[in-house]
């Protein structure tokens, strides 16, 4: 069992914390500070924070990372944490990025949801050591997983999360690294508008892969006989998109068939 830090903010980084927290000792929790979220904009905890309460593990939150910042442990584990670490903390500690990818492949904030825009057939998880430049550290370990045509993003990240907390423990007890190629670096830029919106005139695979992608976390938009929609789940049925589940404005998710019903 190693006493670790986990820094970790969204929810694939609070499932790894939860993960981690089962076979280590988990001293402190750093996570970004509570936000205003959903629709009536009420400040909530971050999922890695409810994670750390539920389970009785110190929390701090600061704006930004500084070297003032006390670590209590000689390790730390970074999963989806979306700040900056200064290199003055980088050398106090060893700092591991758990990063839900390929690497070097898929380098930046989203890379389940561009690897699934792409139409890539597998993935995977890497931990390697964080440095000052984005993803680019070496590599501890490596392990890949296929991309099954339906899955979605929900579930690629429940995959990622248990393969990341068992690399993890197998990389603790005594860390190597290997740098990792300069070939075949892609980058996996943040998830903009512009990134949800359906465009019904391109290929039908191509528009069910960002569905799958930005589900059931985001949700794409579309307008479908000029009404506008969020589509969460969609196939490809011989070349022809077809919404498999989808919400109104201002509505509830439902299934596409039950939308049209209520519309008749």
């Amino acid at each position: 069992m190693a006493r670790l830090t986990v820094a970790a903010t969204a929810p694939f980084g609070a499932d790894v914390l939860d993960r981690l927290a089962e076979t280590n000792e988990v001293a402190l929790v750093l996570t970004r500070p509570d936000k205003p979220r959903g629709r009536g904009r009420t400040v909530q905890a971050t999922p890695a924070k409810q994670v750390a309460e539920r389970l009785g593990i110190p929390v701090l939150q600061p704006e930004r990372l500084t070297e003032d910042v006390e670590i209590p442990t000689d390790t730390v584990v970074v999963a989806a944490y979306g700040l900056l670490i200064p290199e003055s903390l980088l050398a106090r500690a060893l700092w591991l990025n758990v990063h839900p990818s390929l690497l070097p492949r898929w380098r930046g904030a989203a890379p389940v949801e561009r690897a699934l825009m792409a139409g890539d057939t597998r993935t995977g998880v890497t931990v390697h050591r964080t440095t000052k430049d984005l993803d680019a550290g070496p590599i501890a370990a490596q392990e890949a997983f296929e991309l099954d045509d339906g899955v979605d993003a929900g579930v690629v990240f429940a995959r990622a999360a248990e393969v990341a907390a068992r690399l993890v423990d197998g990389v603790l007890p005594s860390p190597r690294f290997t740098p990792q190629p300069d070939d075949g670096v892609t980058y996996a830029e943040k998830i903009t508008a512009a990134d949800r919106e359906l465009d019904l005139t391109q290929p039908a695979r191509a528009n069910v892969n960002v569905v799958r992608a930005l589900s059931p976390h985001i949700g794409a938009r579309a307008t479908i006989d000029g009404r506008r929609l969020l589509v969460w789940k969609a196939r490809d049925d011989d070349g022809v998109f077809v919404p498999l589940e989808v919400q109104p404005e201002g509505g509830r998710r439902m299934p596409y068939d039950a939308y049209l019903r209520g519309l008749r």
